[in-house]
């Protein structure tokens, strides 16, 4: 990716599998706004790979030296789950703006330090999923806030991670199922954003949790032959009371090779939307009151398919340049990771847990309507 003067310069940390998958290929859609000025991967043959094929003048296996050394503005942090919060922290603590790939980290008091810390500095941190980004979860959006289905009391959101082993995996699998991963935190996320993100936080979380598996061994690809343990359940179901008798029901596993279901539901008295939360070309399937399913399309955004993971990059730029607050922002994935670990304390012990965090997801920069829709304080 040549350099251009006057962008923003930006370094990526991580190389991997969706780096070069859902980031990198993407990036010239933004060539205009941004210089990607260094990468940092974990293995040099790989790094250097990348390096040369995006035209990046700079190259690094220590992220420590790159965020020491580069003159930069923006990190797009892409390393496996359990370094995000060390990772994040670093770059904060250069004076750096951070987009962040999902879980912001992997318990709610890391996520918390690094929201101070980014606050106290005026740096902006996003956090992934981006999912309130894309245009289908946004069309729900607007259903919403227009009435088209009448008042929702009833929600039923899903992330399958695949059942493992994963054939054909470009990379070592092993962070989404070792500590500090499962499912919950890797696909679990995005129902969970989209949920709170239309409706409002959760209040309170009954859930159990169990283990298929014990573990695999990698069948192909660059980690073939490895034995991966799986120390994180894998099988969640999650009872969310987001209050104003208002219940949501998610489940998030590797247990289940697909479904037809739609990876949300919402239900409303008058009609019902669903849609996919991951391919941003799929349509929304809408219930209206008459009685009749109406098929929305939504607008491109420069994907062909599939999840768009750079709008979230995109959105990061928008806040810096313009200083307005983010929509997939720290705190509302603070309380996302809180509610994964209630579910997580409500599985062991058979009690409801109630989520103490909060957030306020402001959409084109305006508090959301949708919360404010419930105004009295049942349940």
């Amino acid at each position: 990716m040549t350099a251009h003067p006057g962008r923003l310069r930006m370094a990526l940390l991580g190389c991997g599998d969706v780096a070069q998958r859902d980031y990198l290929p993407e990036l010239t859609r933004l060539r205009d706004r941004v210089n990607l000025v260094a990468v940092c991967g974990r293995t040099e043959e790989r790094t250097r790979s990348v390096a040369a094929q995006y035209d990046v003048p700079s190259w690094y296996t220590d992220y420590e030296r790159m965020l020491a050394e580069i003159d930069c503005d923006v990190v797009v942090n892409l390393t496996p789950i359990q370094e995000h919060y060390r990772t994040t922290m670093a770059a904060l603590k250069h004076g750096m703006h951070v987009y962040t790939e999902k879980p912001i980290a992997t318990s709610s008091a890391e996520a918390l330090t690094l929201l101070n810390h980014a606050q106290q500095a005026g740096l902006v941190l996003v956090s992934a999923p981006s999912v309130l980004l894309f245009p289908q979860v946004r069309i729900a959006h607007q259903l919403l806030a227009e009435g088209a289905i009448g008042p929702v009391y009833s929600v039923r959101g899903s992330g399958f991670g695949g059942v493992p082993p994963w054939h054909g995996f470009p990379s070592d699998p092993s962070q989404y199922f070792i500590r500090g991963g499962g499912p919950a935190m890797d696909m679990g996320v995005y129902p969970l954003h989209a949920i709170t993100g239309l409706l409002g936080p959760v209040r309170r979380v009954v859930a159990m949790t169990a283990r298929a598996q014990d573990g695999f061994v990698v069948p192909d690809g660059p980690a073939r032959g490895t034995d991966v343990p799986i120390e994180v359940d894998d099988n969640w179901h999650l009872l969310l009371n987001l209050g104003t008798s208002r219940l949501a029901s998610v489940s998030t596993n590797n247990v289940v090779q697909g479904s037809h279901a739609p990876q949300l539901e919402l239900c409303g008295l008058q009609g019902t939307i669903e849609l996919n939360l991951l391919d941003v070309a799929a349509p929304v399937e809408v219930l209206r009151p008459h009685g009749e399913w109406e098929t929305i399309r939504p607008p491109g955004t420069g994907r062909a398919a599939g999840p768009d993971h750079l709008l979230g990059v995109e959105h990061l730029i928008d806040c810096i340049t313009t200083g307005r607050e983010p929509l997939p922002s720290a705190e509302h994935a603070l309380h996302v990771v809180e509610v994964i670990e209630a579910a997580a304390r409500s599985s062991t012990t058979g009690h409801a847990v109630d989520v103490r965090s909060s957030f306020v997801a402001r959409w084109d920069g305006e508090k959301s309507t949708d919360a404010s829709m419930w105004s009295d304080d049942r349940g």
